[in-house]
C-alpha cells in the first residue's frame, strides 16, 4: 500500500499574476522562502521543506475573486516556529496593510494564529500549535532532573 511522507506543494490560480507575485514575493521574503523556479505565467517558492506555486487563472476564472465558503480550497496555514513569529507575522501584515480577517489569538487550546487574505481573497494563516505544552513539559522534565 503506498503511503504519503508529506505534501509536496501547493498551487493556486491568481486572477492578476503581477500583482499575486508581488504580494507573495514580499511575504514569502519574509517568511524565509526563495524562489524555486519561474516562469512566463507562474512561479514557485520553498523553504527547502514546502513549496509554493501561484499561476495565471485562465479568462473564465479571472472573472471572479475566491469566496472562503466555497467549494475547493479554505485556507492554507503556514507552520511558524513559536508565537513570537506569528506576532511578527501579524506586524508585517499591518505594515504592508494586507487584509487581516482574524487578529493574532489563541483560537483552540495553546493554538496562536493569524489568518489574511491575498489579493484574490484566498485566506492564508500563520499559526503555531503545542508552544505553552512544549515549555511546560520541559519544565516538569528539568524539575524531575534536578530531584534524581
Amino acid at each position: 500500500m503506498s503511503r504519503v511522507t508529506g505534501i509536496d506543494h501547493i498551487s493556486v490560480r491568481v486572477s492578476d499574476f503581477p500583482k499575486s507575485k508581488a504580494f507573495y514575493s514580499g511575504l514569502f521574503d519574509f517568511l524565509g522562502f526563495e524562489v524555486l523556479d519561474e516562469y512566463e505565467d507562474s512561479i514557485g517558492w520553498t523553504n527547502g521543506k514546502t513549496r509554493y506555486w501561484i499561476g495565471q487563472a485562465d479568462e473564465d476564472g479571472r472573472k471572479h475573486k475566491h469566496q472562503t465558503g466555497d467549494v475547493g480550497l479554505h485556507h492554507y496555514a503556514f507552520q511558524l516556529r513559536n508565537r513570537k513569529d506569528v506576532d511578527e507575522l501579524q506586524d508585517y501584515l499591518k505594515k504592508h496593510d494586507i487584509k487581516i480577517v482574524d487578529p493574532a489569538a489563541e483560537y483552540y487550546d495553546d493554538y496562536y494564529a493569524v489568518f489574511f487574505l491575498d489579493p484574490d481573497g484566498i485566506k492564508l494563516e500563520g499559526m503555531k500549535y503545542g508552544e505553552k505544552h512544549e515549555k511546560a513539559e520541559t519544565k516538569h522534565k528539568s524539575k524531575g532532573a534536578a530531584k534524581g
